[in-house]
């Protein structure tokens, strides 16, 4: 089951239904099912205090998936800044939903077994979200 909760914002306009399918559909293409994912969209204060408090950050960052995965059966909880994503989306020249979509597959790709720290990693990453992008639509 994927849920979508807020934290200190306004739930953002996306249309659940597909972007759970999409969800689905991508974990699919990893040999991968989707078990609990709990979306928690939130403020910059608040990714900032989950950041420092389980991770020992102290910087802001637009997503931090907390992994429950076991073996293909994929869960977590992903915080998601909305601030964060909106700031991106105008640093990048995006629309605001496209970004929020890439921050949205970007936990599911973490959950999936794709990191992003290594060298040559965050290019792997960044290949894996253009994909997955491509795979979404809205019927």
């Amino acid at each position: 089951m994927i849920t979508f909760l807020t934290e200190n914002v306004e739930m953002p306009e996306i249309q659940k239904t597909p972007v759970r399918a999409w969800i689905i559909n991508v974990a699919k293409e990893y040999g991968k099912r989707v078990g609990e994912i709990a979306y928690i969209f939130c403020d910059d204060a608040k990714i900032l205090e989950v950041n420092k408090q389980y991770l020992g950050h102290d910087y802001y960052t637009d997503v931090i998936t907390f992994d429950y995965s076991k073996k293909k059966l994929i869960s977590g909880d992903i915080f998601v800044s909305l601030d964060t994503v909106k700031s991106n989306s105008k640093k990048y020249n995006q629309p605001f939903l496209t970004e929020l979509h890439r921050v949205i597959i970007h936990g599911v790709l973490h959950l999936c077994g794709i990191n992003d720290k290594g060298p040559g990693e965050r290019e792997v990453m960044e290949a894996a979200e253009d994909k997955a992008l491509s795979m979404f639509s809205i019927e």
